[in-house]
Parts: structure tokens; sequence; C-alpha cells
């Protein structure tokens, strides 16, 4: 990787005011919610759409499915591209992605154009990573934690609030209405960014790697297409056999491809650092973790009385019981991001994937009264807002400053591939604890309850990884010639 270059302010200064920069960190996050927000909004609709656009059940779930294939290959790839070409330029290119996408689909009833648009959306997963990367270049070091961990939250508020909301319009109005409100939103934030965001100063040039690119792209829709498809198709079916041999195949092709290249698309040198890769590890295991909360709660509190355990709540009721764990993250990402400047991130990491597993431990002692379903939603939401606070921090310290987006891209793109092996093995372990109710096959307790030992076994493995993590680096030291921030001109970005 070449050098990171600091790109020097326009002539005639900035034109930077007070309250713009003071917005900086507000509309960054406000970026992250609605990305969480975009993802969130089409489940409610999801059982109403066949009737609605006149096609398969089948066909509908692409319109999940398509957003998370999308989102897992542009991730890393417009982490790379903000890297080289300015992450402000790139983060508004995604949110556009993200609304036009969202006008696509307030705008027509065709299932092939809703699956594409949903696609576009996808482009919103990097919204994070740039937005992290941002506030690395522009912020001092004393703002820089708590900045980080309420952007790494807000991945989990905007799960929490997109749910509840999207039912009451989906409820209460026509369904396109949902895309416009949406779609307003998302010009909103492109608009923010571009008026409160300055461009980060620090880039890394080069040739981007398009060969690497579209081997990525490759291995990653052959490894999410069997993950999210073989519950459907058959885990045994050739073509799942034949989806997971494509991936191993050509994820060897592109490791050999991506050693061998002077510039690559992810710096595979980088990844085989003990604290980057374990990094990546425990992002990928803590995704895992923590995505079982989301899918296992929905559909407990969902099911029918009849069940003996269910409680028949509806949509709108389902995501109010979310909603308090979304709160929780918004409250206590700054006292991660203080724990994280005391002890450590790899010690808040720690600690929030015990408190993962401790919120597993609540759900498995009762999952009957709607309090403690609540309060263990609630204490697993506690435990991720630690341990997704940390996994940039952990990043940021261990990457040089030019390459702050595209390694934090990898990192959420593990923890995209931890919630698509969550939401394969969870249904697994559902289909396979079932029962007759009033005619229809239903999961029992006991496969929910296996399902939470299983997400609070791999929380405890991501708490014993996060402590393999060497320890943190010292103290960031003065720049010498690769960038300086606009924040803290005389302050470090940290190096290798």
């Amino acid at each position: 990787m070449g050098q990171p270059v600091p790109i020097p302010d326009p002539p005639g200064g900035t034109g930077r005011t007070p309250l713009r920069d003071r917005l900086t960190v507000p509309v960054l996050a406000f970026g992250g919610i609605l990305m969480a927000v975009m993802q969130t909004v089409v489940v409610p609709l999801l059982p109403s759409l066949p009737r609605l656009t006149g096609s398969s059940a089948g066909a509908v779930s692409w319109m999940v499915t398509a957003t998370l294939l999308s989102g897992a290959v542009l991730t890393p790839v417009l982490g790379r591209a903000g890297d080289m070409y300015g992450k402000r330029r790139v983060l508004t290119g995604a949110l556009s992605l993200m609304t036009a996408g969202s006008v696509m689909c307030a705008l027509s009833s065709d299932i092939r154009v809703l699956i594409t648009a949903r696609a576009l959306q996808g482009a919103a997963a990097a919204v994070v990573p740039l937005s992290i990367s941002i506030l690395r270049d522009e912020l001092p070091p004393e703002r820089r934690g708590g900045a980080v961990a309420l952007m790494s939250s807000t991945v989990g508020i905007g799960a929490a609030l997109g749910l509840p909301l999207a039912a009451l319009i989906v409820q209460y109005a026509n369904w396109h209405v949902m895309f416009w409100a949406t779609s307003a939103l998302g010009a909103l934030g492109v608009a923010g960014i571009w008026w409160a965001v300055r461009e980060s100063p620090v880039r890394e040039p080069g040739r981007f790697d398009v060969l690497g690119t579209l081997g990525l792209a490759a291995g990653l829709v052959c490894l999410l297409l069997g993950v999210s498809q073989g519950g459907q198709w058959g885990w045994a079916s050739p073509r799942i056999l034949a989806l997971f041999l494509a991936t191993v195949v050509v994820f060897g092709l592109w490791w050999w491809q991506q050693l061998r290249t002077e510039l690559p698309l992810v710096d595979l040198r980088l990844v085989s650092r003990p604290r980057v890769g374990l990094s990546h590890v425990a992002a990928l295991l803590t995704g895992f973790a923590f995505y079982a909360n989301s899918l296992v709660t929905a559909q407990l509190v969902q099911a029918p009385k009849a069940t003996g355990y269910g409680l028949g709540l509806s949509i709108v009721e389902t995501g109010l019981c979310l909603l308090p764990g979304g709160v929780t993250m918004l409250l206590l990402s700054p006292v991660s991001a203080r724990i994280s400047a005391a002890r450590g991130p790899r010690v808040t990491l720690a600690v929030g994937a015990a408190i993962i597993a401790l919120g597993y431990v609540v759900r498995i002692a009762d999952s009957h009264d709607l309090w403690t379903i609540i309060l263990g939603a609630t204490v697993v939401a506690t435990g991720t807002t630690f341990a997704y606070s940390a996994l940039p921090t952990l990043i940021l310290r261990a990457v040089p400053a030019g390459q702050t987006a595209s390694a934090n891209g990898v990192n959420v793109l593990m923890r995209t591939i931890g919630q698509a092996v969550s939401s394969a093995v969870v249904a697994a372990v559902l289909v396979h604890h079932t029962s007759l109710i009033g005619g229809h096959p239903l999961p029992t307790l006991h496969g929910y309850l296996m399902a939470f030992a299983l997400a609070g076994v791999v929380a405890l493995i991501a708490c014993a990884t996060a402590l393999t993590i060497p320890g943190d680096a010292g103290p960031e030291q003065k720049p010498g010639t690769d960038g300086r921030t606009r924040g803290a001109r005389d302050e470090a970005l940290e190096g290798a």
C-alpha cells in the first residue's frame, strides 16, 4: 500500500463555521441510523408483499437477500474507494443510491423493480465504516472515542426504531408511503452530509483493484447465497453444495491474487496481523450472537397464545418490545467509550460479549413473561453496545490512517456474514423443533431455548477471542507526512 497523503485545504480557507463542525457527528450518526432503518422497514411488509406485488413468497424473499448480498459486496469496495478518492464523496454516493432505491420502491409494485431497488439500497451498508473513518480523520483524540461508539451503536438504534415505525405506516397508510418517507429522510441525510461534513484530508492513492473486486464479489455472492437459501433449497441439494464449493475455489484464487497485487482491494498482510485478524473474527462471532436476539424475540412474542408460550403480539407491539434495547444502545455508547479509553477496547469487547451471553441466560431462565423477554433482549443490546463500539476502535488503533475505511469495511463485512449465518442457523434450529398448532407447524419453546443457548455459547467464544487480541498500542504519535486532521492538525494519526 502507498503512503497516505494529505489533501490541502482549498485556497481562501474552507468556509467552515462552528455550527457545521458541531453538526458533523450528529449528521453522520443520522446517516447510520437511516441505514439501519432502511434495512428494517421492509420486514413488516414481507407477509403481504406476495399479494401486493402478485408474486411468490420466494420472489419476495429476494427483497431481503438482494440487500444482504449487495451490502456485503459493496461495503469493502466502497471503503477502499473512500480511502482512495475521498470518504465524504463516496459516503454521499452510497446514501444517494439508498435514496434512489427508496424512490424506486415508492413508484413501483413490480417485484423485479423492487428487488433491483433493494439491491441499490445495500450500498448504504458502507455508511458506518466510512463515517468512522471520517471521524478518525476529523476529530481530536479526546472526542473521537465517544463519536465512534455512537456511530457503531446506530446499527442497533436504527433497527429498533425502524420496525415499529414501518409497522405503524403499513398499518395505517398505503405501503408506498413508507418508501416515500424513507426517500425524504434519505434526501435529508445526503444534504446534511454535503453541508456539515468536511472531506477527509487523508487519502491512500493508487490504482483501484478491479480484478480483486470482481473476485470478492463472486466469492461473497456464492457464500451468502448458499447460507441464505440453504433452508429453502435444502442444505444437501446440488445447488447449495455447488455454491459452497465455488466459494472455496473463488476465495482461494482471490486470496492468491490479493497477495500478488501491488495495491490490493484488501491488504491481507494487514489482516494477518493478530490485532486485525482476531478483531475480524470477534466481529463475525458478535454479529452472530447479536442477530439471534432480534430474530428469535420477534418470532417468539408474535407466536399464538395457543402454543403455550407465545404472546400473540402484533408487529407494532413487537417493535415496541425491541425499542428499549435501541434506547439503551444510545444511552450507553458514551459509557462504552469511557471504558475503552480507560481499559482498552479489547476489554470493552470482552465485557460486551460476556454481557450478551448473560442476556441469553436471562432468556433461557424465563421466556414466558413479557417483562423478562424485554429485560433479556435489553441486556443483549447492552452487551452489543459495548462490543460494537469497541470493534472499530480496535481497527483504528491497528491500521494505518490511509486504510481505515477499507479495514472497517472488512470488519462490518464480517459482522454481516455473522448475521447471515445466524439467520440460517436459527432457522434450521427452529425448523427441527416444531409442533402442530391449529394444523400449522410452529416452533416449540425448546427450539427457541436451543437458539438462545447456541447464541450464548457463540458470545462466550467471542469473549475468549477478544481476550486473545494483543494489548493496545501506546498513545498516538505525532504525524510525519501521513496526513493531518482538521480538528487536531498537531495530533497523531495512528500508524500501522
